[in-house]
Protein backbone atom coordinates (compact mmCIF):
# COMPACT_ATOMS: atom_id res chain seq x y z
CA UNK A 1 0.00 0.00 0.00
CA UNK A 2 3.08 2.00 -0.82
CA UNK A 3 0.79 4.50 -2.97
CA UNK A 4 -2.04 4.60 -0.63
CA UNK A 5 -5.50 2.94 0.62
CA UNK A 6 -7.48 4.69 -2.22
CA UNK A 7 -4.60 3.90 -4.71
CA UNK A 8 -3.97 0.38 -3.97
CA UNK A 9 -5.64 -2.49 -5.57
CA UNK A 10 -7.32 -6.05 -4.75
CA UNK A 11 -5.08 -7.58 -6.79
CA UNK A 12 -1.86 -6.07 -4.82
CA UNK A 13 -3.97 -6.89 -2.15
CA UNK A 14 -3.89 -10.70 -3.27
CA UNK A 15 -0.81 -10.91 -4.73
CA UNK A 16 0.65 -9.90 -1.51
CA UNK A 17 -1.92 -12.62 1.02
CA UNK A 18 -0.81 -14.72 -1.65
CA UNK A 19 -4.45 -15.89 -2.37
CA UNK A 20 -6.63 -15.03 -5.43
CA UNK A 21 -8.96 -12.19 -6.15
CA UNK A 22 -11.67 -14.37 -6.13
CA UNK A 23 -11.00 -15.68 -2.89
CA UNK A 24 -11.16 -11.73 -1.24
CA UNK A 25 -13.98 -11.09 -2.91
CA UNK A 26 -15.97 -14.21 -1.85
CA UNK A 27 -14.42 -13.26 2.04
CA UNK A 28 -15.12 -9.42 1.91
CA UNK A 29 -16.52 -8.50 -1.00
CA UNK A 30 -14.25 -5.34 -1.78
CA UNK A 31 -11.08 -3.56 0.10
CA UNK A 32 -13.05 -1.61 2.55
CA UNK A 33 -14.82 -4.84 3.67
CA UNK A 34 -11.29 -6.39 4.08
CA UNK A 35 -10.03 -3.08 6.22
CA UNK A 36 -13.56 -3.40 7.84
CA UNK A 37 -12.48 -6.64 8.99
CA UNK A 38 -9.66 -6.43 10.64
CA UNK A 39 -10.41 -2.74 12.53
CA UNK A 40 -13.47 -5.01 13.80
CA UNK A 41 -10.94 -8.22 14.97
CA UNK A 42 -8.52 -5.72 16.36
CA UNK A 43 -11.32 -4.10 18.07
CA UNK A 44 -12.47 -6.96 19.83
CA UNK A 45 -9.18 -6.86 22.00
CA UNK A 46 -10.71 -3.94 23.47
CA UNK A 47 -13.82 -5.02 24.34
CA UNK A 48 -14.13 -4.56 28.35
CA UNK A 49 -14.88 -8.33 29.89
CA UNK A 50 -17.98 -8.31 30.69
CA UNK A 51 -17.74 -9.90 34.16
CA UNK A 52 -15.74 -6.42 35.83
CA UNK A 53 -16.24 -6.60 39.14
CA UNK A 54 -18.59 -4.60 41.04
CA UNK A 55 -17.22 -1.32 42.16
CA UNK A 56 -17.78 -1.23 45.24
CA UNK A 57 -14.66 0.71 46.53
CA UNK A 58 -12.60 2.49 45.34
CA UNK A 59 -9.00 0.19 45.24
CA UNK A 60 -11.53 -2.26 42.92
CA UNK A 61 -12.20 0.82 40.83
CA UNK A 62 -8.43 1.56 40.81
CA UNK A 63 -7.90 -1.85 39.74
CA UNK A 64 -10.66 -2.01 36.92
CA UNK A 65 -9.22 1.53 35.59
CA UNK A 66 -5.58 0.21 35.25
CA UNK A 67 -5.98 -2.84 33.93
CA UNK A 68 -8.86 -1.46 31.20
CA UNK A 69 -5.22 1.65 30.69
CA UNK A 70 -2.99 -1.44 30.40
CA UNK A 71 -5.24 -3.49 28.21
CA UNK A 72 -5.84 -0.10 25.84
CA UNK A 73 -2.37 0.85 25.42
CA UNK A 74 -1.22 -2.77 24.79
CA UNK A 75 -3.55 -3.32 21.64
CA UNK A 76 -3.37 0.33 20.49
CA UNK A 77 0.08 0.87 20.76
CA UNK A 78 0.72 -2.27 17.90
CA UNK A 79 2.54 -1.36 15.32
CA UNK A 80 -0.07 -2.47 13.52
CA UNK A 81 -2.57 -0.51 14.88
CA UNK A 82 -0.74 2.42 14.79
CA UNK A 83 -0.21 1.76 10.84
CA UNK A 84 -4.23 1.48 10.72
CA UNK A 85 -4.30 5.25 12.43
CA UNK A 86 -1.74 6.80 9.72
CA UNK A 87 -3.58 5.55 7.11
CA UNK A 88 -6.79 6.47 8.03
CA UNK A 89 -5.46 10.31 8.68
CA UNK A 90 -3.58 10.14 5.71
CA UNK A 91 -6.86 8.65 3.67
CA UNK A 92 -9.16 11.00 5.25
CA UNK A 93 -9.75 13.24 1.96
CA UNK A 94 -9.34 10.25 -0.77
CA UNK A 95 -11.00 7.71 1.46
CA UNK A 96 -12.47 9.18 4.75
CA UNK A 97 -14.65 5.41 4.88
CA UNK A 98 -11.31 4.66 6.98
CA UNK A 99 -11.27 7.36 9.29
CA UNK A 100 -15.29 6.63 10.03
CA UNK A 101 -14.80 2.81 9.94
CA UNK A 102 -11.71 3.37 13.12
CA UNK A 103 -14.15 5.78 14.79
CA UNK A 104 -17.31 3.81 14.79
CA UNK A 105 -15.83 0.38 15.47
CA UNK A 106 -12.52 0.74 17.75
CA UNK A 107 -12.68 4.44 19.32
CA UNK A 108 -15.91 4.86 20.09
CA UNK A 109 -17.03 1.45 21.71
CA UNK A 110 -13.98 1.72 23.42
CA UNK A 111 -14.89 5.53 25.16
CA UNK A 112 -18.67 3.93 25.83
CA UNK A 113 -16.85 1.20 27.27
CA UNK A 114 -14.81 3.81 30.05
CA UNK A 115 -17.39 5.76 30.16
CA UNK A 116 -19.91 3.00 31.31
CA UNK A 117 -16.91 2.11 33.89
CA UNK A 118 -17.08 5.67 35.36
CA UNK A 119 -20.60 6.02 35.20
CA UNK A 120 -20.91 3.06 37.33
CA UNK A 121 -18.26 4.11 39.66
CA UNK A 122 -20.06 7.59 40.18
CA UNK A 123 -23.16 5.50 40.69
CA UNK A 124 -21.26 4.11 43.10
CA UNK A 125 -20.60 7.20 45.40
CA UNK A 126 -16.52 6.04 44.48
CA UNK A 127 -16.23 9.54 42.86
CA UNK A 128 -18.31 12.73 41.45
CA UNK A 129 -18.65 14.32 37.94
CA UNK A 130 -19.78 13.96 34.37
CA UNK A 131 -18.59 10.10 33.22
CA UNK A 132 -17.60 11.67 29.63
CA UNK A 133 -15.38 14.01 31.21
CA UNK A 134 -14.53 11.83 33.67
CA UNK A 135 -13.15 9.52 30.33
CA UNK A 136 -11.79 12.19 28.35
CA UNK A 137 -9.40 13.03 31.35
CA UNK A 138 -8.82 9.60 32.73
CA UNK A 139 -7.42 8.94 28.95
CA UNK A 140 -5.13 12.13 28.40
CA UNK A 141 -3.84 10.81 31.77
CA UNK A 142 -3.08 7.19 30.23
CA UNK A 143 -1.71 8.63 26.37
CA UNK A 144 -0.50 12.08 27.26
CA UNK A 145 1.25 12.66 24.15
CA UNK A 146 2.69 9.14 22.90
CA UNK A 147 0.00 8.59 20.27
CA UNK A 148 1.15 11.38 18.48
CA UNK A 149 4.89 10.34 18.88
CA UNK A 150 3.93 6.94 18.10
CA UNK A 151 2.51 8.28 14.69
CA UNK A 152 5.23 10.54 13.77
CA UNK A 153 6.92 7.91 14.32
CA UNK A 154 8.94 9.69 17.20
CA UNK A 155 8.21 7.59 20.18
CA UNK A 156 9.04 3.56 20.45
CA UNK A 157 6.39 1.46 21.83
CA UNK A 158 6.31 1.27 24.89
CA UNK A 159 7.47 -1.84 26.90
CA UNK A 160 5.01 -3.71 29.36
CA UNK A 161 6.47 -2.98 32.13
CA UNK A 162 6.30 0.74 30.36
CA UNK A 163 2.72 0.53 29.69
CA UNK A 164 1.59 -0.53 33.40
CA UNK A 165 3.43 2.34 34.55
CA UNK A 166 1.36 4.75 32.54
CA UNK A 167 -1.76 2.62 33.23
CA UNK A 168 -0.89 2.84 37.00
CA UNK A 169 0.24 6.53 37.16
CA UNK A 170 -3.13 7.66 34.93
CA UNK A 171 -5.23 5.80 37.46
CA UNK A 172 -3.28 7.37 40.40
CA UNK A 173 -3.53 10.84 38.85
CA UNK A 174 -7.07 10.45 38.26
CA UNK A 175 -8.38 9.07 41.65
CA UNK A 176 -6.55 12.15 42.77
CA UNK A 177 -8.50 14.45 40.55
CA UNK A 178 -11.99 12.81 41.44
CA UNK A 179 -11.53 12.13 45.23
CA UNK A 180 -14.21 10.32 47.29
CA UNK A 181 -17.40 12.34 47.56
CA UNK A 182 -17.61 13.24 51.33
Amino acid sequence: MEGGYAQTSTLEIATRARVSKRELYSLFGNKEAMLVACITERAQRLKAPADLPELRDRETLANVLTAFGTKLLTETTDPVVVAVFRLAISETVHAPKVAQALESIARKPTRDSLCAIMAKARSAGLCDGDPAVMTEQFLGLLWRDLMTGLLLQAADRPSDGEIARRAREATTGFLSIYPKPR
